[in-house]
């Protein structure tokens, strides 16, 4: 089971990680090349580069769960990727492009993929023994 569990930590931080670079070191390019993307415009430097470091630092959080398999920073890691993809997928399922069916579905798929792995990694981190002290 801690194969398993580290596997899906590290997926986690992996998409964290790239997303969040390619965010903060080109965020026009992010903008611009991924689509669905522009479907809210209007564009922002500003905003792009602070959801890429923000997008890192989970990623960072996420990497170290993966590492250390403490069960209460997995936790903590899990439910920080949670309460982004949560709250994207909401955000997302509510903003569909009607011009763009097949982007939107692809985007809904993504975005209840994101909510669904790390809920299923959950159940195994609270199987993990706690660490005295």
């Amino acid at each position: 089971m801690s194969r398993v569990l580290r596997a899906g930590l590290v997926v986690l931080a992996l998409i964290q990680l790239v997303v969040g670079g390619w965010t903060l070191f080109f965020p026009a390019s992010f903008y611009n090349d991924v689509p669905t993307v522009d479907w809210t415009p209007p564009y922002s430097e500003h905003l792009f580069r602070d959801f890429g470091s923000t997008t890192i630092g989970i990623g960072i959080v996420v990497a170290a769960a993966a590492i250390w398999l403490e069960r209460r920073l997995v936790l903590v890691a899990l439910l920080a990727y949670l309460s982004y993809s949560v709250t994207h997928l909401a955000f997302h399922a509510d903003h569909l492009n009607a011009d763009s069916p097949g982007w939107s579905a692809v985007l809904l798929a993504f975005t209840i993929l994101s909510v669904l792995l790390p809920l299923a990694l959950v159940p195994a981190a609270l199987r993990r023994p706690r660490v005295a002290g």
